[in-house]
């Protein structure tokens, strides 16, 4: 009996361990896009306190790892714009993306305004964007530029540098993809 307690234990676990993977084994593809929240940045961010409900302002601030993007965002008064969009996508540094740009770029961009909103803008597009359309994408940002993601499976790329961290965070009017560094748009 305790044989196959154990037994059935494992049977049960191995499938929830893999988040569920094991049924998107059917599919065609040999590396399928994922239809939840996606990458090995996720278990760093604190999903408890964000809901679907909330604006992505709301959103992102429940996560500790995007607090640096959060103030930016606030400074560069660009948080209730972005909330009164509907079916955005943000591609959002975490602090550590901020951490790699040299403390006298940050500081210049911090105290420009208008070249804060700019290089933030440069991380929203006017669409959610599904983990599928990620493979081979092209898309304008709102700041007026294109911007390129690559990849497959739960790899994906941004400008072929930044790495998708953690991706597919659904919040009221947009989609979160966690990336490890600051995009600048072309000059």
């Amino acid at each position: 009996m305790r044989t196959a307690n154990a037994t059935a234990a494992v049977v049960v676990a191995v499938p929830l361990a893999l988040g569920g993977l094991a049924s998107q084994s059917h599919a065609q593809s040999p590396s399928p896009s994922p239809s939840g929240t996606f990458g090995s940045g996720c278990s760093a961010l604190s999903q408890k306190v964000s809901t679907v409900k909330d604006k992505v302002s709301e959103a992102a601030a429940a996560y500790p790892e995007l607090s640096q993007l959060v103030s930016a965002t606030v400074r560069a008064k660009l948080n209730g714009a972005l909330d009164g969009k509907p079916d955005i996508t943000v591609f959002a540094p975490n602090n550590q993306a901020f951490k790699n740009v040299t403390a006298s770029q940050l500081a210049s961009l911090l105290s420009n305004q208008g070249e804060l909103k700019k290089v933030l803008t440069y991380h929203v597009v006017d669409k959610q964007i599904t983990p599928n359309e990620l493979s081979n994408g092209s898309f304008t940002t709102v700041e007026g530029s294109k911007l390129t993601t690559s990849g497959s499976g739960t790899d994906f790329k941004v400008n072929g540098k930044a790495n998708i961290v953690c991706g597919n965070i659904k919040a009221a009017n947009a989609t979160i993809y966690v990336i490890d560094s600051v995009l600048q748009p072309p000059s």
